[in-house]
C-alpha cells in the first residue's frame, strides 16, 4: 500500500485542538494548520463587537473589559500602533496609507493574530472591536484563527447615529463629522456589516442600543455570562 500523503509534517508541532485534517493525513504536525493560532474559542471567548459609528459600542467594551478582564482589541488601534514602532511592516503601512488606500486585509489579518497569539495563556477572553467589516474578513478570521464564540451587534437607527456623530462634531471638530459625511459612512458600513451579519445568524446577538447605557450592558451580561461560565466549567 502506497504510504505517501499529500502534505508534509510541519516543522513545529500544533498541540491545539482540532477538526478532521481536510487531506485525511492524520498528523498533528499538518501543514494545512500551519497558519492556524493555537486558541481554542471554547475556552477562550471569542467576541466580535459590531456596530455603527455612534453606536456606543466603545463604552460597552470599557464594561465588559472591567467586568470580564477581556483583552480588548481594535485594529485602528492595532495599524497605528504598528506605524509608531518604525518597523519595516509599518513603512509599508505608511506607504499605503499615504496613497489613500485600503490596508490589505492579510496584513490587518496578521496584526490580530500576532496581538492574540500574544495574550493567548493568559486570555479570559478576546474583545475583537469593530471587526470584520467585510464578509471575506470574517471567514478569513475563522479559518486563520478560530471561530467566534459570538457575535454582539449593537444596534440603532441610521437617524440616532446622525444625531449623536453631530453631537459629537461639536466638541470634537472633527472634518469629517459632518451630515453629507456621515451619512456616506453610515450608508458604507450597513452595506458591508449586513452582508457580514447574514454569515452568522446563529452566532448573532442584536442589542437595541438606543437604550441606556447601563440597560444595554445589562442585556451584554445575559449572552456573556453563561458564555464564560461554559469556558470556566
Amino acid at each position: 500500500m502506497n504510504e505517501e500523503r499529500l502534505c508534509q509534517p510541519c516543522e513545529v508541532p500544533i498541540t491545539d485542538k482540532l477538526p478532521p485534517c481536510p487531506l485525511q493525513c492524520k498528523s498533528p504536525k499538518c501543514k494545512s494548520y500551519k497558519k492556524r493560532a493555537p486558541i481554542d474559542s471554547t475556552k477562550t471567548p471569542i467576541v466580535w463587537i459590531l456596530g455603527g459609528p455612534g453606536s456606543g459600542k466603545g463604552t460597552q467594551c470599557d464594561k465588559i473589559i472591567a467586568k470580564y478582564g477581556f483583552i480588548h482589541l481594535s485594529t485602528g488601534d492595532l495599524l497605528r500602533e504598528e506605524v509608531r514602532s518604525g518597523s519595516e511592516r509599518a513603512k509599508c503601512l505608511t506607504a499605503i496609507m499615504e496613497r489613500g488606500e485600503l490596508v490589505p486585509n492579510d496584513l490587518v489579518l496578521d496584526l490580530l493574530k500576532e496581538a492574540m497569539l500574544q495574550h493567548a495563556e493568559k486570555a479570559r477572553g478576546f474583545l475583537i472591536d469593530g471587526y470584520p467589516r467585510e464578509k471575506s474578513q470574517g471567514i478569513a478570521f475563522e479559518q486563520t484563527i478560530a471561530p467566534a464564540t459570538v457575535i454582539i451587534y449593537f444596534e440603532a437607527k441610521s437617524e440616532t447615529l446622525t444625531k449623536r456623530l453631530l453631537g459629537r462634531a461639536v466638541s470634537s471638530g472633527r472634518a469629517d463629522d459632518n451630515e453629507e459625511t456621515i451619512k456616506l459612512r453610515l450608508k458604507t458600513f450597513l452595506d458591508n456589516n449586513d452582508q457580514v451579519l447574514a454569515q452568522y445568524p446563529d452566532k448573532l446577538r442584536r442589542i437595541n442600543a438606543e437604550q441606556s447605557v447601563d440597560a444595554i450592558f445589562g442585556e451584554v451580561q445575559k449572552i456573556l455570562d453563561p458564555i464564560v461560565a461554559r469556558a470556566a466549567a
